[in-house]
């Protein structure tokens, strides 16, 4: 059968939808629980350590930008590390790309059901909850089978709904209590400091998941730098003055567990405390809607390139998106969210997304030598960021423990059988003369 029989995916996606996609990757529940931990490793220093993060991370998505302009298929990192340094390569980083998004999904819904327990009690009870789960997933996957326009659109609103409960929070945060903000010296070890780093990384995340979809991307060589450069700056002012806000609302913002909420009670009452409450369901589930668009277009990419079952890269007659993929997805993540651990998923997304992004950064030399023509946006002194980009990598890394350690291993014996069966069946394959 000609490529021409099979359905093709439709590029729908514009360089603001792009940019709000990534946006929506990053942000999802760790907003709302992160100052009081950067707070009590910190203290009044601790919004520098929002600008350093920004800065390595800034590092890490200056390569991403360039690397990913060169290409116009979906899959993302993986396909950047398969193109660049083989089939091993690719199978590997796709393995552990596919299983943070599956995690990290599964976690922000529970974090939704346990923030939907603040106006329903019953909600976080087993019945219901599994129930809530069932639903949420249930609904997202009709949206996004539907059609990629949809789903992004609907990846637009949550971003768009996500950040105004936290532009209130900042707006009327500063207006009440600007006067009460003071940044100062921290006491903090080297140790200290480093933990509080890794932690905002965390919080950076996510944007790799954003560039999965490429195949339905407009122009990426024009819109990826645009996307990944604009939600960076969106994510790093809001997360600073968030931060702020709550050093000058609470007396202690390190003994709070949830700082937002209780700095709004502070200049806003209880109905404050309810919007960011709010903002918390919204966030996690748009955080969702954006995985939705992003993340099977990763087994998509696998089954075109015969990595996994051909199936996954089926595309829907009538609405032009991967079904197979998004419904495997949806099962798997489901069942992630029912069953698994928060924790878990938080341990795994750190260390995967470290390797990801040290291996992308290594491809933006290797593909400077193979493409030095490419049609493609290039960063200045491409080659310092990316050596920078390996070493601040490699310094988070070694932050590792042995349960780290052990999930890494885990995870790379998984895709190392992958591989050994994908590079079997491309073996057997008739080359067509």
């Amino acid at each position: 059968m000609s490529d021409s029989a099979q359905p093709q995916l439709v590029r729908a996606i514009d360089r603001w939808t792009l940019a709000a996609l990534v946006v929506n990757s990053i942000i999802g529940s760790g907003i709302f629980g992160l100052p009081d931990d950067i707070a009590r490793l910190l203290g009044p220093a601790a919004p520098f350590a929002y600008l350093i993060a920004a800065a390595g991370i800034g590092i890490i998505m200056a390569c991403f930008a360039e690397v990913g302009s060169q290409f116009r298929e979906a899959g993302g990192p993986y396909l950047y590390a398969r193109e660049t340094f083989g089939q091993f390569a690719g199978v590997q980083m796709g393995w552990f790309a596919w299983l943070v998004r599956l995690t990290s999904a599964a976690a922000n819904a529970n974090v939704f059901v346990l923030y939907l327990g603040e106006f329903w009690k019953g909600a976080t009870s087993p019945a219901p909850r599994a129930f809530i789960l069932t639903l949420v997933f249930a609904v997202l996957a009709v949206v996004n089978v539907r059609g990629v326009r949809a789903g992004a659109q609907l990846s637009n609103f949550f971003t768009v709904a996500k950040l105004t409960p936290l532009a209130i929070f900042v707006a009327a945060g500063f207006y009440f209590v600007g006067g009460k903000i003071s940044v100062g010296a921290s006491p903090a070890g080297m140790k200290s400091w480093m933990a509080a780093v890794l932690a905002l990384i965390f919080a950076y995340g996510g944007f790799e998941a954003a560039l999965m979809p490429m195949g339905e991307v407009k122009n990426p060589r024009r819109d990826t730098p645009f996307a990944l450069f604009m939600a960076l700056g969106v994510c790093a002012t809001f997360y600073s003055l968030i931060h702020l806000v709550v050093m000058g609302a609470l007396a202690d913002p390190g003994a709070s567990e949830r700082p937002l909420a209780d700095a709004a009670r502070v200049f806003l009452g209880d109905a404050g405390a309810g919007l960011i409450a709010l903002g918390a369901m919204v966030s996690t589930y748009g955080y969702l809607s954006g995985q939705f668009v992003s993340a099977p277009r990763l087994t998509y990419a696998f089954a075109e390139r015969r990595d996994f079952p051909p199936w996954f890269a089926a595309v829907h007659p009538k609405f032009r998106t991967p079904y197979i993929s998004i419904l495997v997805y949806t099962v798997l993540a489901m069942a992630l969210a029912i069953y698994g651990s928060f924790i878990w998923n938080a341990i795994l997304s750190s260390v995967a997304r470290l390797f990801t992004y040290a291996l992308v950064c290594a491809a933006l030399i290797r593909l400077r030598i193979a493409r030095p023509h490419a049609d493609a946006f290039r960063l200045p002194a491409g080659w310092l960021f990316a050596l920078v980009g390996i070493a601040f990598s490699a310094v988070m890394v070694a932050q590792m423990n042995r349960d780290h350690l052990k999930i890494v291993i885990a995870v790379a014996v998984i895709a190392l059988v992958n591989w050994l069966i994908a590079r079997r069946g491309v073996q057997s394959v008739p080359s067509e003369s």
